[in-house]
């Protein structure tokens, strides 16, 4: 057989050439992506079976502490401030000193008051003498009877000269024992700010001091209208009054987020709303016969609300995007698919959930940021008891 003396390619154009080799390596890259994507790993993650579980979940609400009793302890004379008996934070009982004013003009003002009334009452013993020697004059016709009713008219005008200084003496007394300022009720002593030498009186803005009754305290908190609507409609009881009642007793988180160890009980709400910002407050009672609370601190009453079934999924197993939250949901095909949930509260490391997952349903518990949708895993089941186990609600 005679040899060929040009090879076979060589009267076909240059730019088939070309073509052909292209697509060869085409072709043989798809084939290296498929082998790859046949044979990449599929991903071994936990799947968890949600079910529903007795649970307790809160409501919070930024709150306000007062004393059950805070007294602005102000001069009810005006003078020098003498004496301060006690020191700012002090606790004092009721009755105790706290401040003494200067008392030496208050008692030239009773002396006064009292030569006052031993005059006018002088004067009244004197009327009277008048009338008691005219009497039986009149009587025996021997002065005239206009002669008595003038007198007895003088004894009148006495004896009210007298009772008026005695109001002036009483009036005295009194401002007297305004110059030594008792505590009205038990409590702490607030700032002072007067020194002794300090000029006081009733005109003053600042009070002497505030003394608050910490036995007990109120805790103030409001309510949106749509979480007093809720209140009215889940709440038993035919009045207000009577929901308020069966309220159950809530707790105090404090600024650093520890739980205050005694319940409150919520005992009062206003009568109306607060038309600018459309709230209506409620007053918690609290005891606190250890001190711990003060007037003026801040926290969170937190309502609870018991569920005897609740829809429970970890936050571990959510993820966030646009504001919503969504878990992988495992198919029959452990194909996973991403679903939105509505979340109806939280408790701790878990979401209750309202819509989007039923009981039963399998979600992925961990390594979420490895899947997308379609994506195919091996689950590893674990049970939502074990899990409770370890992160309790």
């Amino acid at each position: 057989m005679k040899p060929l003396s040009k090879p076979i390619f060589a009267n076909m154009p240059g730019g088939f050439i070309y073509s052909v080799v292209i697509m060869a390596l085409l072709s043989g890259c798809g084939a290296s992506v498929a082998n790859t994507e046949t044979k990449q790993p599929v991903t071994a993650l936990p799947v968890l079976n949600i079910s529903t579980v007795p649970a307790t979940t809160y409501r919070e609400y930024t709150a306000t502490l007062e004393g059950k009793v805070n007294v602005e302890i102000r001069p009810q004379v005006e003078g020098v401030l003498d004496k301060i008996y006690v020191d700012e934070g002090a606790f004092v009982k009721a009755g105790q000193p706290l401040f003494k004013i200067h008392d030496r003009p208050y008692e030239e003002q009773l002396s006064n008051a009292n030569a006052t009334l031993q005059a006018a009452q002088a004067n009244m013993q004197k009327a009277q003498l008048e009338v008691d020697r005219l009497t039986p004059l009149v009587q025996n016709n021997v002065v005239a009877e206009v002669q008595l009713k003038t007198a007895q008219s003088v004894y009148q005008s006495a004896k009210a000269s007298v009772a008026q200084a005695q109001a002036m003496v009483g009036s005295a007394r009194i401002n007297l024992g305004f110059t030594q300022i008792n505590a009205p009720v038990s409590g702490y002593i607030g700032r002072i700010p007067y020194k002794a030498g300090s000029l006081v009186g009733r005109a003053e803005t600042q009070p002497l001091t505030l003394l608050s009754d910490v036995n007990e305290v109120y805790a103030y908190f409001a309510m949106s209208e749509t979480d007093f609507l809720q209140f009215k409609n889940e709440t038993a009881g035919n009045t207000i009054a009577d929901k308020v009642k069966q309220m159950p007793p809530v707790d105090l988180v404090l600024s650093d987020n520890s739980v205050y160890p005694q319940k409150g009980k919520i005992e009062t709400m206003q009568g109306q709303f607060d038309k600018n910002i459309g709230t209506i407050s409620f007053r918690a009672t609290f005891p606190n016969a250890a001190g711990l609370l003060r007037s003026g601190n801040t926290g969170k009453i937190r309502i609870p609300e018991e569920f005897a079934a609740a829809l429970v999924v970890p936050q571990s197993a959510t993820f966030e995007l646009q504001d919503k939250v969504f878990v992988f949901v495992v198919a029959d095909s452990n194909k996973v698919a991403s679903k939105p949930i509505t979340v109806a509260g939280k408790s701790g490391a878990y979401y209750f959930v309202e819509k989007g997952v039923k009981a039963g349903d399998r979600i992925v518990y961990t390594g979420l940021d490895r899947l997308q949708d379609g994506a195919v895993i091996t689950p590893q089941p674990m049970s939502m008891d074990s899990l409770l186990k370890v992160k309790p609600l």
